[in-house]
């Protein structure tokens, strides 16, 4: 079963969090690396940066299927919690790879969606890749990310295996390009304990040019 990165797109059989290299230096072994508490300066395709106030884990392959501009990091493993990072995902592109036949589509990401589109696009990935069975909005309100104005979406799921899990997506379409952090979490105990860290590398968030 493909389940979204316990942000985002979980994959163990697809679990939502990927890789790159950070300012800082950090280690690991086997499919994760450590994420010092430092400014990680390459972030999806290297255009953001942000600042973790704590160690987390960057997995080495990405649950969105090697997208370039997708970058998942967990702190206690995918399918508990997960950030999720959208780094300039251009016009005309998905923020998963499918196959063109599969029955079930993710939509393409538009250079004139608003946050309301961006907001069903999400819940679109969630059931259709990420297994959720049941969804709930929680709200969906203007927030300014990375110096332009954007939005902040909160939602809740049920997955097939029956665990309520709780996310907010902060984002902006900034150029034509989608930019997103994504985080979501096990609904108890683990969406509360991350979401500081969540804020604080929002509120850290750069642009690199």
């Amino acid at each position: 079963m493909k389940r979204i990165s316990r942000i985002a797109l979980a994959s163990a059989s697809l679990g939502l969090a990927a890789c790159s290299s950070t300012g800082g230096g950090y280690g690991g072994y086997g499919a994760y690396q450590l994420v010092q508490p430092a400014r990680t300066v390459n972030v999806g395709n290297g255009a953001m940066s942000v600042v973790s106030p704590r160690a987390w884990n960057r997995t080495s392959r990405s649950g969105f299927a090697d997208i370039r501009y997708v970058e998942d990091w967990t702190l206690n493993g995918p399918n508990l919690d997960g950030i999720s990072f959208v780094t300039g995902l251009p016009d005309d592109k998905r923020i998963i790879r499918q196959e063109r036949k599969a029955d079930r589509q993710v939509p393409k990401f538009r250079s004139n969606m608003t946050a309301p589109e961006v907001a069903s696009m999400i819940e679109t990935l969630y059931r259709v890749e990420g297994g959720a069975v049941d969804w709930k909005p929680l709200g969906l309100a203007p927030r300014t990310f990375l110096g332009s104005p954007g939005f902040q979406y909160d939602y809740e799921h049920l997955d097939s295996d029956e665990l309520w899990r709780k996310g907010r997506t902060v984002g902006a379409v900034i150029d034509g390009k989608l930019w997103l952090i994504m985080f979501d979490a096990a609904r108890s105990h683990y969406y509360p304990a991350a979401l500081p860290d969540f804020e604080a590398m929002v509120a850290s968030a750069r642009r690199r040019r």
